[in-house]
């Protein structure tokens, strides 16, 4: 029996020598890929809903496979995520061999292999050159190493802002992730060359503000100079730029320079409708990313994600985008994400996004570069069709018919931010959503806020409203109008408020989010010659309903704040 026990003990010792020896020996095998390449891609078992959520906090989880969970690893993560001891496999690719440079300029713009970062530079600027009245180039910004982050402007009137909605199309924030990259080039020519040719095209490019950006990420493109030979998902810090944004739900990491520089662009647009696109699977992903709750407008987003790849099915091969819901799939569902670009449109700049994987090899072959056109075409230029139909209008002064920024929010619809505004210069708006009836509330600073009921929305079919809106405040006797004045307002620290005189002394101040939630609660002592200072520092961007009440005479008032994020 004692020989039998040191027999046993003496086989597991061997055998835990072994597992720890091999798992050194993997460690060291991954520390070794990630000084190599920049990277290195791991697979572990999937650990459930809880474990999955606390890693897609530190890692960054690119998807979830099967029993599975796919995690990139950076330089900046893999001390990290050796420290945490999980069980692993290393996922080893070769795809530098599906990768093909362009010797000219002329063969980079037959869309068939992978331009030199020069060349894209030369392309998009031949854009705006050749087709000046329909094409105008910008630059979001610059990379970590300076290399810059283009935009094209596709309009009939690309120099000039139009009362029109604005829709943009970005790809590779990845840098690894390439199919997007080529696709958005050739969707830049595909408009401009098919203009005067095509109704489908001129009614597109006369009627909304197309944005293109085909590389949101060149240092990971990029990586090793001016052409791509090893791509990696991350920026030159090795921070995953699609884990970046804001997130009301995670304090996130440092801020990167590519992320600011497209916040900034993005809040100077406000787009209506965008996607962003990606590869290592074939489905098309919609909010949220970051809770289980659904967005308000979920049934909207799930057919024009279902239009979007029932779509590609009548054109491509068999087997092409029918992952999970057959090429659909909720962003929470999936895997969880925080800190990515389609909840932060959505959520704080009251966009709508989605995210469109294109391919499950991260670098596209160049042999296939050509089909996933063929495959995407229709349902790329759908899906900015979806601008034609919902609720337009205008929302104007009733007195002199100037434009007024609203918030034009949706009784018994709108939560989470899911309200939108109309433009601060034009007052147009468009609200993309399901056919239906709806009752719309339009408020505005200075204004009484004004109800539409029963506004109908057919498929396919735009409603259009004029909405003018009454001041608030008589014009004859504008010495208390008996509510609150808040500056600045929108605001993103400190909003100042001036009270009505029966508000002085002691009050109790209350803060709801627009789907009633209460975000602050507490007692002030006013002042005559002070205003009463709202910290509004750690609010997430958005629309609040602040009431004012006074302790000693129980008089109240009410008011609304807007708070944006500038960075």
């Amino acid at each position: 029996m004692l020989k039998n026990l040191l027999t046993s003990f003496l086989l597991f010792s061997l055998f835990s020598h072994l597992c720890f020896s091999q798992k050194a020996s993997d460690d060291i095998r991954l520390r070794s890929i990630i000084s190599e390449k920049g990277q290195a891609e791991v697979k572990i078992p999937n650990p459930g809903p809880t474990e999955t959520d606390r890693i897609t906090r530190i890692f960054s989880i690119s998807a979830a496979a099967g029993k599975n969970l796919h995690i990139f690893l950076s330089p900046l993560t893999v001390e990290q995520f050796i420290s945490e001891k999980l069980d692993y496999q290393i996922i080893t690719r070769d795809e530098s061999k599906g990768i093909t440079t362009s010797a000219t300029l002329a063969e980079a713009m037959e869309w068939e292999s992978y331009p030199t970062y020069s060349q894209y530079d030369s392309i998009m600027r031949h854009f705006a050159a050749a087709y000046p009245s329909l094409c105008r180039l910008d630059t979001i910004g610059t990379s970590i190493k300076g290399k810059l982050i283009l935009a094209l402007k596709i309009s009939d009137n690309c120099t000039i802002d139009e009362s029109e909605p604005e829709s943009f199309y970005t790809s590779s924030i990845h840098g690894n992730e390439t199919a997007g990259f080529i696709l958005m080039l050739r969707l830049a020519d595909y408009l401009l060359t098919n203009y005067n040719t095509s109704e489908r095209i001129k009614k597109l490019v006369d009627n909304i503000e197309i944005w293109i950006n085909p590389l949101a990420n060149p240092d990971g493109t990029y990586k090793d100079g001016n052409v791509i030979i090893s791509p990696v998902r991350n920026n030159a810090n090795g921070y995953d730029l699609n884990r970046n944004f804001p997130d009301p739900l995670s304090s996130g990491s440092v801020i990167q320079k590519e992320t600011t520089d497209m916040m900034i662009f993005l809040e100077s647009h406000m787009f209506t409708l965008s996607a962003n696109f990606h590869s290592g699977s074939e489905v098309v992903n919609y909010p949220w990313d970051r809770w289980s709750n659904p967005h308000a407008d979920n049934e909207w987003f799930y057919l024009i994600s279902r239009e979007w790849a029932d779509t590609v099915h009548k054109y491509s091969r068999k087997g092409y985008m029918d992952f999970l819901d057959n090429g659909v799939t909720n962003g929470y569902d999936w895997y969880p994400v925080y800190g990515g670009r389609q909840d932060y449109v959505t959520y704080s700049l009251y966009g709508r996004e989605v995210t469109v994987e294109l391919d499950t090899n991260y670098v596209t072959p160049v042999g296939d570069l050509a089909d996933l056109w063929e495959y995407n075409r229709r349902s790329i230029l759908g899906y900015l069709e979806n601008l034609f139909y919902g609720i337009q209008g205008v929302v104007l002064d009733a007195t002199d018919d100037k434009p007024v920024k609203a918030m034009i929010f949706i009784e018994g619809h709108d939560m989470d931010n899911s309200h939108i505004f109309s433009d601060s210069l034009t007052g147009v708006f468009t609200r993309l959503i399901v056919p239906g009836l709806y009752d719309l509330k339009f408020a505005a600073d200075g204004y009484r806020d004004t109800i539409i009921k029963n506004v109908q929305v057919f498929t396919l079919e735009a409603t259009n409203l004029t909405v003018r809106m009454r001041s608030s405040i008589n014009p004859v006797d504008t010495t208390d109008p008996g509510q609150p004045f808040f500056y600045p307002n929108p605001g993103d620290t400190f909003i100042k408020t001036l009270l009505p005189e029966k508000m002085k002394g002691m009050v109790n101040i209350r803060i709801f989010s627009m789907d009633g939630r209460k975000i602050a609660d507490y007692d002030d002592d006013t002042q005559e010659e002070y205003p009463v200072q709202l910290d509004v520092s750690r609010f997430p961007a958005g629309t609040y309903f602040v009431v004012f009440k006074s302790i000693l005479s129980d008089s109240s008032c009410s008011g609304r704040i807007i708070v944006v994020r500038r960075f």
